[in-house]
């Protein structure tokens, strides 16, 4: 069933868009403070789509990362009062605690971290924010951490242009039901 092949062209066709970038800051702004799904879902295709804006791309998704990062921090410092009973029954409360942690033991390097890890991006900003975190230490590890990762996406993508492009239509629904079946057995096993 060829599913993850018709999702593909569609979002390749949506990367295209000229109002594509803006909706790629919007959703990376977002998910640095509150929106579950990270940027790269986007970054990745508008990349491949568009090999010589990768870069660009990757900026905007950089800076307006670390703007909704600082957001983030805002909603911890003023306003962990209101959302912590929200936060304890969802399924972020266990990554907050694991981000409190991390703070507690290194500080600058977990946000720097949190860029890479698979604990969501705003688990840590609302953590900085709460635990008080000094705000210059706090952008500039924002900065390189999700610069970082996001600068790798949209090289990755550069670097494989068309070639990648043919390639992942070509396997994608592979792939797709190859993950939906990891996933599944991930949580069988975890249950």
């Amino acid at each position: 069933m060829k599913i993850f092949s018709g999702l593909f062209q569609r979002a390749m066709a949506w990367a295209r868009l000229p109002y594509a970038p803006w909706y790629l800051g919007a959703m990376s702004f977002a998910e640095s403070s509150f929106f579950p799904i990270p940027p790269d879902v986007m970054l990745a295709p508008m990349s491949l789509a568009n090999p010589s804006r990768a870069w660009h791309f990757a900026l905007i998704t950089t800076v307006t990362s670390v703007l909704g990062g600082l957001f983030g921090y805002l909603i911890g410092a003023t306003l962990f009062d209101v959302i912590e009973p929200h936060l304890k029954v969802s399924s972020y409360w266990a990554a907050y605690q694991t981000a409190v942690i991390w703070f507690e033991h290194w500080g600058f390097w977990a946000i720097f971290v949190a860029g890479f890890s698979p604990i969501p991006y705003k688990v840590f900003t609302i953590a900085a924010g709460t635990l008080s975190m000094a705000l210059i230490p706090f952008t500039l590890a924002s900065i390189i951490g999700r610069g970082l990762r996001f600068f790798m996406v949209a090289g990755l993508m550069k670097l494989g242009g068309a070639t990648m492009e043919a390639k992942l239509h070509q396997y994608v629904d592979r792939i797709g039901w190859a993950t939906v079946i990891l996933v599944v057995l991930l949580l069988l096993v975890l249950r």
